[in-house]
Order: C-alpha cells, then structure tokens, then sequence
C-alpha cells in the first residue's frame, strides 16, 4: 500500500518496494530469474576465459621469446634450390659482436623414424637436440632424465620418447616408468630409452636422441641443420633479434632482397599474441551472448511493472488525489523496478562467483590440465551495475505511465 501523503522518503520508498517484492514472492522470484541468471552467466563466461587465458599464458610464456628458423620448402623466388642451413649458420648467429640481442641458439635435426619395440611397429617425428633443449622448448621430462651434456658432445644412443609415441609402441595403459631402460630400434640403430617427456598437446607422438647421433645413425647430412632455435634476450628485443639474425643470414647466403630468401622466420611471440587475442575475443562474444539474458530479464521486469501499475492504479489515484506531485508517483515505481532487479543482480553475483569458485574446485579433477576460472572484480561489478541500470531503463515507462494518470480517471478505474 502507498503512503497515503504527499511525499515519501528515499528509506520509505524502498521500504515500500521491498513489501511489494515480499507480499508477491513468485512473481517477484520469477521476475528476477531472467537477471540472475544474465548475471551469473556473463560472471562465469569471463571467469573461464580469464582461466584460459591464464593457462595460455602460463603455458606458452616462456616461447614468448623464441625465433625459429627453417630451410624454406621448394624453389626460393630468386630461383634455383634453397641453400642448407650449416653449423657455420649456427656459429655466426652465436657471435654476440654481430648479435647482441640473441642469447642463445641451439640448432636441431628433424625428420620422421621407424620406431620399433619387440614386435610392435610405429612411425614418430624425430628430433636431433642439444643439451638445452628443454629450456628453449618449454618442454618438461615426466618420467627418467634428460640426456647430460657430455651424452650429447659424444652422440650417445639415448632416446625420449613422447607420451604417445609410449602408448603406441606399448599400449595406452603402459606405466611409463616400465619402458625407461629399454631398448628400441630407430630405423636400424638401437637407442636406450632414458626418459619420457611430459605431454603438451602437440608434439608427443616424437623421439628426441642426441643431435649428433641423429647425425651420425638416423639423418646422415653432416654440417647441415634442419631447424635453428633463437632466443632473445627478452620477449622486448624480439623484433630486434630478428632482424640481427636476418641480416646474418641474407650475407651468408647472399640474399640481395628479403623476397628472395632462401630460409622461413617465425616468432612465436607473434603467434602467442594472435592466440591471445583470439582468447579475448571469445569471451567477450560469449560474455555478451550471455548479457542478452539480462535483456530479456529486463523485459520481464518492465512487463510485471505494467501489471502492477494497472493493479494499483486506485491507490495512485489516491495518492494523486490528496496531492503527490507526479516526481513522486514516478519514483516509487522506478525504485521498485531497481530493487526487482538489483536483488536478481545480488543473487546472480552469488550464483556466478559460487560456480566458479567451486568448477575451479571440480573441474581440474575431472579434466587433466583444465584451468580453473578466475574470478575478477571488474567483470562482477560491471554485471552487476548493468543489472541496475536495466531495471532503470525497465521502468522508465510503467512509472511515467503511473505518474501521468489523472486522479479522477484513476479513482474510476475497475
């Protein structure tokens, strides 16, 4: 019921709209349930990608750094074969004088083997490594040892192998501790298996061996590289390791024009920052397919304000009639459109933070390596301040409507 005086208080005003809110529990709970859930969407979409990218982040920093380089597939545009990338390549990029902003550069073999274990047969990417590998891989060992530096200055025949390549060679279900010792055929040279690398969705299905037993037992072609691995002194000089190392390379391979280059450069910095990127995109676009709920939730507010001005319009009529100015008819009925939907805003903000806190908790346990939402203030604060504002703009005109009517047309009304 209305105040039956002119004015009412801020206090008395949202007093009122609460008792409203109680006195009509369903309606009010089903009213707000298009905010809550709005809220408690666009809460959780960003939560999962503020995880993901985290995880991405996490996971592919230590590449921020990282340049590549690769003999380019084909004819080069100058015409004529590619050159080989060489050892003298590799020592000239090892030059500081020449290269400041290049820290180290380790260079690798690659190709694909014939892996064989008993009488089990498979194919694997091979890799022909150093003895930092690793580091400038990002790459971990899961089970065993990384080959020592002395291993690799001798081309010692051991052999990583990735999780895959353990699984197709003994089976799904094979403790990888069980396979380290072991002796395998790589095409016709015998490695021993000294460790198994940890997984990183991408290149497990590999044999890494020294390089120069690459060299010397798998791939032959001494002196030449398939790939080279640059890393600069910081993600910052990047673009100016590049170019150092470009400019090394097109003297000692007499390139006159960059088009005419016989090798491929790829930063990985670049392809993080694109991955990135993409990341932020997809949860904006997911955050707002879920802000169309608040839309909707905000239609649902206005419709339930229109029903409750045509209920009560005697008591607006009454109010009208003893002399409530319309600022205060209007008022009464935008706060209770506010109040409707800031308590759907509060209880989507439980619902939101709730889950994710707790899909932090769950789902790393049920998927291995998922990254747990993050929860952040912004995201929160923003939903919940879009709720209010749509609850303004909801009853924008159920509360005009109410404070335009005239008291008699009011009092008359059935």
């Amino acid at each position: 019921m209305l105040k039956p005086g002119a004015t009412m208080t801020l206090h008395e005003l949202i007093v009122a709209a609460l008792r409203s809110v109680r006195a009509n529990r369903l309606r009010s709970l089903l009213t707000t349930l298009g905010i809550v859930i709005g809220v408690a969407a666009v809460i959780i979409l960003v939560a999962l990608g503020n995880g993901v990218r985290a995880g991405f982040d996490a996971q592919f920093s230590r590449l921020s750094n990282q340049i590549t380089v690769s003999k380019a597939t084909g004819s080069v545009p100058g015409g004529g074969a590619a050159r080989d990338l060489t050892d003298q390549d590799v020592q000239a990029l090892q030059n500081p004088r020449l290269a400041p902003h290049i820290a180290s550069v380790t260079p690798s073999m690659t190709g694909n083997v014939s892996v064989n274990a008993g009488q089990t047969n498979a194919r694997a990417r091979l890799v022909g490594a150093t003895h930092n590998y690793l580091d400038i891989s990002a790459r971990t060992v899961a089970v065993g040892r990384w080959f020592t530096e002395q291993e690799v200055q001798s081309n010692e025949k051991l052999v990583l192998l990735g999780q895959e390549a353990v699984s197709l060679l003994w089976g799904p279900s094979t403790n990888m501790g069980e396979v380290l010792g072991q002796s395998i055929r790589l095409n016709r040279a015998t490695f021993k298996v000294v460790g198994v690398l940890g997984n990183d969705g991408q290149n497990d299905n590999v044999a890494v061996v020294p390089f120069g037993a690459a060299r010397s037992y798998l791939v032959g072609n001494a002196n030449q590289v398939n790939q080279i691995i640059v890393k600069s002194t910081s993600a910052a000089t990047v673009a100016s390791a590049r170019d150092q190392m470009t400019r090394i390379l097109d003297i000692r391979h007499f390139i006159r024009k960059p088009a005419d280059r016989d090798y491929d450069v790829r930063a990985f910095q670049n392809l993080i920052e694109q991955r990135s990127q993409f990341i932020t995109f997809l949860t904006v676009f997911t955050a707002s397919v879920a802000a169309i709920s608040l839309v909707v939730g905000g239609i649902g507010v206005a419709n339930i304000m229109l029903v409750a001005v045509t209920e009560r319009t005697r008591e607006i009529g009454i109010r009208k009639a003893i002399g409530a100015p319309r600022r205060a008819i209007l008022k009464q009925f935008l706060i209770e459109a506010v109040v409707l939907t800031g308590l759907g805003g509060v209880l989507g903000v439980c619902v939101g933070v709730g889950a994710a806190v707790a899909g932090g908790i769950i789902l790393p346990t049920m998927v291995a390596s998922f990254p747990p939402p993050i929860v952040t203030v912004l995201p929160v604060l923003v939903a919940f301040l879009v709720s209010l504002v749509i609850g303004l703009m909801a009853g924008v005109y159920p509360a005009n409507r109410a404070a335009r009517l005239l008291p008699i047309q009011a009092l008359r009304f059935e």
